[in-house]
């Protein structure tokens, strides 16, 4: 049975960090978004809290491409939670490196970085496990929140805020910390996305952060385009490191403006005791433009999983009937009228629709008809009905496992 939480229903949970559990969920409308229920040693710290909606004001005004941009957040109550645009895809922690478009993940990330930077948003604990990979394309999770909850240094559960070997020389030092720790960390990361290795070697977090500071990173193997410009970001003096935007601009990534959106009026507050500041219920206006990117790249993705289910349903319903097609022809006959009427009607449905893949959804399911029917004749000529149905069946199994492991 499925939770609700405030108008949100909670699907399934996503993971946790150092400050709390993220939930696949369901908004008011139906769409998938991302809600982070903050622990309850951060939920119980009241000026902690504040500083968070302090900085969720500014978090609301991120926007862009590569940014999971902040949608709504709740401060008050029992369970306070923040939620963010669902990105799907795995963490840079989790996908295979030296990373194969390494000049795409460097163009989104410095984007990201540059509308935080624009913004007034610190991310602090800027990571491959931050960066979430979505068809080739990098989106920065979780920004401002470790920088808003710095004080809670070191959490109930034992976790640092940071992660040593990302975290800038000056935050491990404890000495001040601004956007010049979210480019070493940038830095850092996408030499790890370069190189596949950590830049500042593996060990215990201690031993880590002594080499952060004293020792200089392993960039062998980082391409020669890119290198100088780790170097320049990996630097132990946060004044020799470029800026977001001297970071565009040796990339070639055109800036993008961020327009911020109305202020808010007050909402329902909650004063902490220590703190004069309250938490309130922040929600977002509405976000024309990134609705229209979110439903466009939902109707990519959708066309995209539409299609690979047509080829791998043509294959697998080609050879069952080419396999049944000697000792069963009407068996045969009727896979592939069935199959060829279901597509015909997928077809149909695409013709009267809005889509903008209408055309080519409707051309699709025409030469799937039409490529399964010669297939079916080409296989059944060339091999066995046996043979077949051992690739029949090897194919059924290979699909299970496909969608057992997806």
């Amino acid at each position: 049975m499925s939770e609700h939480l405030g108008p949100y229903e909670l699907l399934s949970r996503l993971g946790s960090g150092g400050f709390g559990e993220v939930h696949l969920a369901l908004d008011a409308e139906g769409r998938t978004v991302a809600v982070k229920v903050l622990h309850p040693h951060v939920a119980a710290d009241g000026g902690a809290l504040a500083r968070l909606a302090r900085e969720v004001e500014t978090m609301r005004i991120v926007g862009g491409p590569h940014i999971a941009e902040v949608l709504d957040a709740s401060l008050d109550g029992d369970r306070p939670y923040l939620v963010t645009r669902y990105v799907q895809g795995r963490p840079l922690s989790a996908v295979p490196v030296p990373v194969a478009d390494l000049r795409r993940l460097a163009a989104g990330l410095a984007d990201a970085l540059l509308a935080m930077h624009e913004s007034g948003v610190v991310h602090r604990d800027l990571k491959p496990a931050n960066v979430m990979m979505t068809e080739g394309e990098p989106v920065v999770i979780d920004f401002g929140i470790a920088s808003a909850l710095d004080s809670l240094s070191v959490t109930a559960s034992g976790a640092v805020v940071g992660t040593p070997g990302y975290l800038a020389p000056e935050v491990l030092e404890g000495r001040p910390a601004g956007v010049e720790a979210d480019v070493f960390s940038f830095g850092a990361t996408l030499a790890y996305a370069a190189t596949g290795r950590q830049p500042y070697g593996q060990g215990p977090a201690s031993a880590v952060a002594y080499r952060v500071v004293h020792h200089p990173p392993d960039l062998e193997g980082a391409p020669a385009w890119l290198e100088p410009l780790l170097r320049e970001c990996l630097s132990t003096d946060p004044a020799r490191r470029p800026t977001a935007a001297q970071i565009c601009d040796r990339l070639g990534v055109a800036p993008v403006a961020h327009v911020p959106p109305p202020r808010l009026g007050p909402v329902r507050p909650r004063v902490a005791e220590h703190d004069e500041m309250s938490t309130r219920e922040i929600r977002p206006p509405a976000k024309e433009q990134h609705r229209r990117s979110v439903e466009e790249s939902r109707a990519r993705h959708r066309e995209k999983v539409r299609r690979r289910w047509l080829i791998g349903s043509a294959l697998f319903v080609a050879l069952l009937a080419a396999a049944a097609r000697e000792p069963l022809p009407e068996v045969s006959l009727f896979l592939l009228a069935a199959y060829a009427l279901g597509v015909v009607s997928d077809a149909g449905v695409a013709l009267f629709s809005k889509g903008p893949y209408r055309r080519s959804r409707m051309i699709a399911d025409l030469l799937g008809v039409a490529g399964t029917v010669g297939l079916c004749f080409g296989l059944a000529t060339w091999f066995s009905a046996f043979t077949l149905a051992l690739f029949a069946g090897t194919a059924l199994v290979v699909g299970v496992v496909f969608l057992l492991s997806a």
